[in-house]
């Protein structure tokens, strides 16, 4: 398949997952893109979103607009802001970069407004597909796609004469030979922060042993499974080949892990990949030495386990009209076309925007299409579920509970918190 190819393929499959896990809703996605060389706005512009290189470069192209305030608050910490954030009157933030996880629970609240009317009078140059359709109405506008996957030393693979793993079994032998070789105590890094990041690891696992969430057609939870077990046990395999402190590790520390040489493999976001050896302090030899590869698979299942992500930006609704038109003016220069001119830049991320081809950087995600690994289940009550496994999850992972316990305590959190929503 070629690279061309796989690029449609992304922009497809993403449209797909959306349709699927939203079938009563029609969704539709479609992108495009205002070329305007200048950015002159009359409101006040406050952006909230994730830290990483390619939202990072949103920021700044955000603030390259003149003629008012701009702010961004761009943290790890994203998600347990950005509701309030946009509950008050008026919101805190007039924009919340998001993914296809976090833009959930801003529709459940109803805090972000419809963007046919800006895309109509400020979007007329727009050419490609990613604005985010949901019941026939544009809520936000994604730039890129997303997925984790296997990063790794191949320098110390090869020293070893191991191959490169391609299912989280053969991870696991390798890390023992990792270890016994004396290369490196901790070889296995992961985003296993407990919360959200280590409720998504589950979530990965759980998926590639063929689980579902949910019983078919309903908000009933269906973790308390052989599979749920079963990506339980896995990732407590894994943890001990990690640093103890695993469950304080997010994204950022893991990758420092890796960077500094004692974490040899890791599942690691696609966006992660350009910025990742480039950092000061970084020496020649895990520079030389990084490679990537596709999701792994588990258990024996044909499923990576992975999932694929888009990131987009949203407008608040309780923001007056002024604000809103001046921050979509603002979000549409910041992912101009003309940013992808920049090297740098477009090997931050797999770009969903007007110009870009794939780079040697995205092929872990461009991989990720290729095994058709799932969408991120855009479902209105996955969030309560993502939140109920992060909650849950660490006794498990601290050997306080048993699998079986720890699941059925998921469950017992996501119908308290689904019957409190009216789900259930």
């Amino acid at each position: 398949m070629s690279n061309k190819s796989i690029f449609f393929l992304i922009i497809l499959i993403l449209a797909v997952g959306g349709i699927y896990f939203f079938s009563k809703d029609q969704i539709n996605v479609a992108l495009k893109s205002d070329v305007n060389g200048k950015c002159n706005i009359e409101a006040r512009v406050s952006i909230v979103g994730n830290e990483f290189p390619a939202i990072q470069t949103i920021g700044k192209g955000v603030k390259n607009c003149v003629g008012s305030v701009v702010k961004t608050n761009l943290t790890a910490d994203h998600q347990k802001i950005h509701v309030a954030g946009m509950s008050s009157e008026p919101a805190e933030y007039t924009s919340a970069i998001v993914a296809n996880t976090s833009i959930i629970p801003l529709l459940n609240n109803d805090l972000i407004r419809p963007l046919d009317d800006l895309v109509k009078s400020y979007g007329n140059k727009l050419k490609t597909n990613q604005l985010i359709t949901i019941n026939g109405k544009v809520m936000a506008v994604a730039f890129m796609a997303n997925a984790q996957h296997l990063i790794y030393r191949k320098d110390i693979l090869e020293k070893l004469n191991l191959s490169v793993p391609k299912t989280y079994e053969e991870m696991l032998l390798a890390a023992k030979k990792i270890r016994e070789a004396g290369l490196s105590n901790y070889p296995i890094g992961g985003a296993y922060k407990a919360g959200w990041n280590l409720a998504q690891e589950f979530n990965n696992m759980f998926i590639g042993y063929g689980g579902k969430h949910f019983k078919e057609n309903t908000a009933d939870p269906n973790v308390n499974s052989d599979a749920g077990i079963n990506a339980l046990n896995m990732m407590k395999s894994l943890s001990e080949f990690m640093n103890p402190d695993f469950l304080t590790h997010d994204s950022n520390a893991t990758t420092a892990e890796f960077r500094a040489g004692n974490v040899i493999m890791m599942n690691m976001w696609g966006s992660r990949v350009a910025t990742l050896t480039n950092a000061e302090g970084v020496n020649d030899e895990i520079k030389n030495g990084t490679d990537i590869s596709g999701p792994l698979t588990v258990g024996g299942g044909k499923i990576p386990a992975s999932t694929l992500f888009w990131d987009g930006w949203t407008i608040a609704k309780n923001i007056n009209d002024k604000e809103a038109e001046a921050t979509f003016k603002a979000m549409i220069h910041a992912i101009d076309p003309l940013i992808i001119k920049d090297e740098n830049v477009k090997n931050e991320a797999v770009w969903l925007i007007d110009g870009y081809t794939p780079t040697n950087t995205a092929r872990g995600v461009f991989s990720a299409v290729e095994m058709k690994t799932k969408p991120y289940p855009m479902l209105p009550y996955i969030g309560l579920m993502h939140s109920a496994i992060g909650a849950e999850l660490a006794d498990f992972m601290q050997n306080k509970e048993d699998a079986k316990k720890t699941l059925s305590d998921i469950e017992d959190a996501f119908r308290a918190a689904a019957k409190e929503k009216g789900f259930l």
